[in-house]
């Protein structure tokens, strides 16, 4: 076998010349994170999906989203006050509303089918999950199976691999 690896150059021919606006198809929602790090690490991977990601409205989520924007670029990071009074009025605008969690009624990761409309992966925090009064506002679940000893992946593992799946990447 002898690949052909794609250089630099070749990869910045064939993708998109700057950091996109707001698409608003596919939004990443990790409204309660424990570690604020996971939420640069998840704008990385907004950016690599073409996804914007929604952060509570606190000083401390904008330094974190500031420290770990690694693109050095203007990305698209939506500020959210109430985390569900905005879940209710992006459900009521016709989004589906996606919760990452492990329930007896959430779909598989491999099952879950590509974004087709505009889509919020809301994620929960690190140790608790999401909270009860979130689940309402909620039109599925989804859960990442794991044969490993851990029950969970942190909110940048988890929120990238529900991101790329539904942006019909993987």
């Amino acid at each position: 076998m002898n690949p052909h690896v794609r250089s630099r150059r070749d990869l910045r021919a064939q993708r998109r010349p700057a950091a996109h606006r707001c698409w608003g198809h596919l939004i990443a929602a990790p409204l309660w994170p424990l570690y604020d790090a996971n939420l640069g690490t998840l704008l990385r991977t907004c950016d690599a999906v073409g996804a914007c990601l929604a952060v509570p409205r606190r000083p401390w989520a904008d330094r974190a989203v500031e420290r770990g924007n690694t693109l050095r670029r203007p990305s698209c990071v939506h500020r959210v006050a109430g985390p569900q009074r905005w879940l209710a009025a992006e459900r009521a605008a016709g989004a589906r509303v996606v919760g990452v969690e492990l329930a007896d009624e959430a779909v598989r990761l491999g099952d879950l089918p590509a974004a087709r409309r505009r889509t919020v992966v809301v994620l929960g925090h690190e140790r608790t999950g999401l909270p009860p009064e979130a689940l309402e506002h909620l039109d599925e679940l989804v859960e990442i199976p794991m044969v490993g000893t851990g029950h969970s992946l942190n909110v940048a593992v988890a929120g990238s691999l529900v991101l790329y799946k539904l942006a019909g990447l993987l």
